[in-house]
């Protein structure tokens, strides 16, 4: 026969919930351009990762005029 669970008291619910909660995000200065960028992540700003290009800047082409084949 199925017995009835007993009611979770306050204690034993909150130890369960310790592991719940949101952890902040790690913001550090790029090492570059000095704007704000989260850690481990590439700089939206300039488009660097540990003095490695990873992003192609969009600057140089909207300077020259060029336009991507796609946008004609």
């Amino acid at each position: 026969m199925a017995v009835p669970k007993g009611n979770t008291s306050k204690s034993k619910r909150d130890k369960r919930r310790t592991h719940d909660k949101l952890t902040p995000v790690n913001i550090v200065e790029c090492l570059r351009c000095h704007s704000k960028k989260i850690a481990h992540r590439v700089c939206l700003n300039c488009g660097y990762y540990d003095n490695v290009k990873i992003l192609k800047s969009d600057e140089k082409e909207k300077k020259s005029g060029k336009t991507s084949p796609k946008a004609s």
